[in-house]
């Protein structure tokens, strides 16, 4: 008991005294002081007085598929930015191809008494995904925002990024730089983004069986990247600046230089895509304002606000760089 008071008092910045009136119930401490407390308990492990466990910590569930993809930490850093000054305290979940799975992630955070969840790249844009955790979630009533485009009957409300508007700035792009065979490069078959971009692309291709599904990775972009080269592609489209990174690999392994010979557009604008070499051509998802509008309508919600369940689609943004140019002499 003395450890854990000297543990939490630190953490907080006020006293043991003050600690050990805030979990006896006793009166004279400022809810702000109060919160902070009990933030701490959760954010250390230690389990709540049993008459207070009932109540939600000002704990948010920020559940993210990985952090090697930069867009995600910078994603990340502004909800927690966001958060913080709410006096929200994120709980960073990453999941892992062989370790915890979101389901567990989320059973964690619902012993925790979480006050919300923000999922980012999760199960729910996969159709093939297991989306029990979710109908979990809905049932106990718990606030919970999701990003980008969702499997149908998931009724939490949504923040997206326009992916047909993206894919038809990138491919008006190269068409005015002269591509005629423009492939496009995608992630699985069920992932919802993936499919919007694809009938975005199809709707507008000379070629519309243009295309590679792939893994979310280097090596996905490579491969699929390498494939759509051999049918004739002089420009490539990708679903993420990974996917673009491996197919300009992809491009210099086959002997030819981007852009001379081949002309790729990233997806998202994650950091240092300013220091490639070329630099990056991509279209920017809007992370900031996107941010900015799932923290709000998650407070919201815990605030027992009614917010609207249909989805809020935000503007991508072309970023013209080095590596898109004209396209090959025939």
């Amino acid at each position: 008991m003395t450890r854990r008071l000297a543990e939490v008092a630190k953490y907080v910045g006020v006293s043991e005294a003050t600690v050990s009136r805030v979990l006896n119930g006793k009166p004279g401490i400022s809810e702000a002081t109060r919160t902070a407390v009990l933030t701490a308990l959760d954010v250390l492990g230690y389990e709540r007085p049993t008459k207070l466990r009932g109540e939600r910590a000002r704990l948010v569930g920020l559940v993210l598929p990985e952090l090697g993809n930069p867009i995600f930490p910078a994603f990340a850093e502004v909800v927690a930015d966001a958060l913080a000054r709410r006096s929200f305290t994120p709980v960073l979940c990453t999941r892992t191809q062989h370790g915890v799975s979101e389901g567990d992630y989320v059973d964690m955070l619902l012993d925790q008494h979480v006050s919300g969840v923000i999922f980012a790249g999760g199960n729910y844009a996969q159709g093939a995904a297991d989306h029990e955790h979710y109908h979990r979630i809905a049932d106990r009533g718990l606030p919970a925002v999701l990003v980008n485009a969702a499997i149908d009957g998931l009724k939490f409300p949504r923040v997206s990024t326009d992916d047909s508007h993206a894919v038809e700035q990138a491919y008006q792009h190269l068409v005015a730089l002269g591509h005629e065979r423009i492939g496009l490069i995608i992630g699985p078959e069920d992932h919802m983004p993936s499919l919007r971009k694809l009938t975005a692309y199809q709707g507008k291709a000379a070629e519309p069986g243009l295309f590679e599904h792939t893994m979310f990775s280097l090596e996905g972009g490579h491969a699929a990247g390498t494939r759509l080269m051999n049918r004739g592609a002089t420009a490539l489209i990708c679903a993420s600046d990974v996917l673009a990174l491996g197919a300009i690999r992809a491009v210099r392994r086959l002997g030819r230089s981007v852009p001379g010979d081949v002309s790729v557009v990233g997806y998202d604008d994650s950091s240092f895509m300013t220091c490639t070499e070329p630099p990056l051509t991509t279209v920017r998802q809007p992370i900031e304002a996107m941010g900015q509008a799932v923290v709000a309508l998650l407070i919201n919600a815990i605030a027992g606000n009614p917010i609207p369940t249909d989805e809020l689609l935000f503007e991508p943004e072309l970023v013209v760089r080095g590596s898109t140019g004209p396209a090959p002499a025939a």
